[in-house]
């Protein structure tokens, strides 16, 4: 029902005698179009007589009733509003708190990671800058994870929102993390425990502020300065790291923590410190302190090792880029160009439910690419009579077994033989 719901949120303006295609199909062909790595509108020439695309549409595969053709999708996106996208936006923040409530009832602790990711442009795109920082005119989106700590180690996408390319960090990030934090408690309840991570570039005074007042943990990492290179060379914690290192030749960490506060915070915060010296053959040490500000009240080893999990989230992002493009923002205006990066989240938000349901298989950590491959672009001979759609697989087929699986533990018949 997501493509459905996605369609309620859009306030069509066509006239209706004249209206061949509706929204929920337009959605719907935009999205499985995506997921099947199509994600230009010029492919709908090539697919808009696919059975297989015709038959997940509802459409007949047969006859006359063909999918919209590239023009048709080319003015639906561009007939969406800056109002229709922020309904759309809010609905997936919604559907992705429900996916969770539904995976885990009683979760220890929601994780909220929040990320930036450049996004190249090579045209004039509406909002495009240039970004100092990445040398190239770009948008910087944004993308928002929901996970449980200790949990499946899935990430949900909950946000994919388009932003200029010179914004910062900041922008935007505080009324969505009070949305959020408010949708979970009313999910979870009011003493649900959620710990937002973040990186460095978010660490403005403001941010703390409001994660202090909204009650939850956080652990949000911190730009180096002076004060804070005089106090990790003073305790001897950088020097012995380097020792370390130059006797074991391996990486070595070296934790530490103290009360900080800056001119610009109301009262000290905890600060952690990892200096971690890594050498390299023929190379000076590499000696790099990183800080985080947290009000957790963990080991710093453990903290950072908590922290560090943020990592996974960029393979999330990773997925969403190679796999699924959605940096293809290559319309001239900028609503159309958030409408897309909304429909490309939610095809992945249906492979992210493909893989829960395959969670007790090989593919439960299986990449987008992997899916698509093994289970979804598999060539067939369709035949459709009065009574049933039949689709032969080919007998060649080198992943029938899993397919086989797959189809089963989403809820098809195995049918027994004669």
């Amino acid at each position: 029902g997501l493509t459905e719901a996605l369609a309620g949120e859009i306030l069509d303006s066509r006239q209706a005698g004249k209206v061949g295609h509706t929204m929920p199909d337009l959605v719907r062909q935009r999205v499985f179009a995506i997921a099947q790595g199509y994600e230009d509108g010029t492919d709908a020439a090539r697919l808009a007589d696919d059975p297989g695309l015709r038959f997940a549409c509802d459409r007949s595969i047969d006859g006359e009733d063909a999918l919209a053709s590239q023009s048709t999708l080319s003015r639906f996106e561009n007939l969406i509003t800056g109002r229709d996208t922020v309904r759309m936006l809010r609905h997936l923040e919604d559907a992705s708190v429900r996916e969770l409530k539904r995976r885990y009832r009683r979760p220890g602790r929601i994780v909220i990671d929040l990320d930036p990711s450049v996004d190249p442009t090579h045209g004039a795109q509406q909002g495009t800058l240039f970004n100092g920082y990445y040398r190239s005119w770009c948008y910087l989106p944004i993308f928002g994870f929901l996970s449980v700590d200790g949990g499946d180690r899935e990430h949900l996408l909950f946000c994919a929102r388009l932003r200029p390319g010179t914004s910062k960090e900041m922008r935007g990030t505080i009324p969505l993390l009070r949305r959020m934090v408010a949708r979970l408690r009313e999910a979870f309840g009011p003493r649900q425990k959620i710990l937002v991570r973040l990186d460095s570039g978010f660490a403005y005074p403001m941010l703390f502020d409001v994660l202090e007042e909204l009650g939850v943990q956080y652990i949000v990492g911190f730009p180096s300065n002076s004060k804070l290179k005089d106090w990790a060379e003073s305790r001897g914690r950088l020097p012995t790291a380097r020792a370390r290192a130059r006797r074991s030749k391996q990486a070595e960490r070296v934790y530490d923590e103290q009360l900080y506060q800056t001119r610009s915070w109301p009262h000290p915060r905890r600060v952690l410190l990892t200096a971690e010296a890594l050498p390299y053959p023929g190379r000076p040490l590499k000696n790099p302190p990183r800080y985080v500000v947290t009000n957790l009240r963990h080991k710093p080893e453990n903290a950072f090792a908590l922290y560090y999990q943020r990592g996974d989230v960029e393979n999330r992002i990773k997925d969403l880029k190679c796999d699924l493009a959605i940096d293809r923002t290559s319309c001239s205006h900028f609503v159309a160009n958030q409408f897309r990066m909304i429909l490309t989240s939610a095809a992945y938000l249906l492979f992210q439910e493909l893989r829960w349901r395959l969670r007790r298989t090989k593919y439960a950590r299986a990449q987008v690419g992997r899916l698509r491959v093994a289970l979804l672009k598999v060539s067939a001979r369709v035949v459709e009579s009065v009574r049933r759609i039949v689709f032969h697989l080919p007998i060649s087929y080198a992943f029938t077994d899993d397919f086989a699986r797959a189809a089963c533990t989403l809820g098809a018949r195995r049918r027994q033989p004669a």
